[in-house]
């Protein structure tokens, strides 16, 4: 801060003293000078215009420079402001009483000319520092802030999605996203094979763990394809690609997913085996236009797709046997050439009027 930017209030009931001080601060380059010529005088300055420097008479009347001070530092908005007492009082207790009170220096009277430029330099300098730290601080702040309400709203979205889904939302604002909107998806459905018989003849801890090997598996590839999560009720889970984030072939994604589970699958089926546990995965797959959003209300939201795609799904799944991938026709035409399937004929399903050809997928070609 140059000497003419800086706004100086001078402080004494003694007109000599003030005429003094002000001419010598004129002459190091000052300009921007106020004075009062008592402590109420100075009170009212202080809270109708901003000052940079203080410097302030002891002795005065009504109001001395050690009520002045108490009532400084007592403000929030003004205790930063920094203070020169200058005094003819030289006792040292009150030297130290000033500097108690928060005074930022003192100077004796008569003052000495070099000593003066060099303490309101220093004093100024000192509170140009401060201020730059106080800047700091609130922009730590508020980038704090920032970043506590980016992990809350990244942690919520961490239930809906994978964790690097959740994040390029949340870095690019997008919980727009999370509105009501239309969109093509794939949904693919997963559903035990001998659940209840298992469920009806084990006791519930089996059934925890069986549930939580099951589910642990599954649910790390859903993440890993990028796949969103709508829920898993026991052993039934859904799961559709294509939303909140679109992907260039959201149908080989699924397929894919779908496949590794199957492999996946295995390997839990025969350890489940070797238990007496008779547990088959069986997964349907369909393609088409679905309602989507967050419903639900505060403390507990889900990420919903609804429409007779979710429900296509559904149904090609209850037609799946273990280890099985059932898809339709129009489903598979959109990645036929990338997978092998057999025709496995037509089926009536629940809620559909007409004969449905459906496939099993087996592999991926490439």
């Amino acid at each position: 801060m140059s000497p003419a930017e800086a706004a100086l209030l001078v402080v004494d009931d003694n007109e000599d003293n003030r005429y003094t001080l002000t001419r010598r601060l004129t002459r190091e380059g000052y300009t921007n000078l106020t004075t009062a010529s008592d402590g109420r005088q100075a009170l009212e300055l202080l809270q109708s215009r901003k000052f940079d420097l203080v410097l302030l008479d002891i002795m005065m009347p009504e109001l001395n420079g050690y009520q002045v001070l108490e009532w400084l530092k007592a403000d929030p908005e003004l205790r930063h402001v920094p203070v020169i007492v200058i005094s003819a009082v030289e006792d040292v207790a009150s030297v130290v009483r000033c500097i108690e009170l928060g005074a930022e220096d003192y100077l004796p009277k008569p003052f000495d000319a070099t000593l003066l430029r060099a303490r309101v330099g220093a004093s100024l300098e000192k509170k140009a520092l401060r201020e730059e730290v106080r800047e700091w601080n609130r922009r730590l702040e508020e980038r704090v802030r920032e970043q506590m309400a980016q992990l809350d709203r990244l942690g919520r979205l961490k239930g809906f999605f994978s964790p690097h889904l959740a994040e390029s939302i949340v870095n690019g604002g997008g919980e727009d996203l999370l509105k009501t909107h239309r969109r093509e998806v794939v949904v693919v459905f997963l559903d035990l094979r001998g659940f209840t018989a298992f469920t009806d003849s084990s006791e519930p801890e089996e059934v925890m763990d069986v549930l939580g090997e099951y589910h642990r598996v599954m649910g790390q590839l859903v993440m890993a394809h990028e796949g969103t999560l709508e829920h898993f009720a026991g052993d039934g889970i859904m799961i559709f690609f294509n939303d909140p984030i679109k992907l260039d072939n959201p149908a080989a994604n699924a397929l894919k997913m779908a496949l590794q589970m199957q492999e996946h699958f295995e390997l839990l089926r025969t350890a489940w085996k070797k238990r007496g546990y008779n547990l088959g995965l069986g997964i349907g797959v369909a393609q088409g236009y679905a309602t989507l959003g967050a419903i639900g209300f505060e403390g507990r939201w889900e990420y919903a797709c609804i429409g007779s795609v979710s429900n296509l799904a559904a149904r090609l799944c209850g037609e799946a046997k273990g280890g099985q991938i059932i898809t339709n026709q129009k489903t598979l035409a959109r990645i036929e050439d990338a997978v092998q399937a057999e025709p496995l004929g037509e089926v009536m399903l629940k809620g559909i009027s007409q004969p449905v050809p459906v496939f099993n997928v087996t592999a991926f070609k490439c």
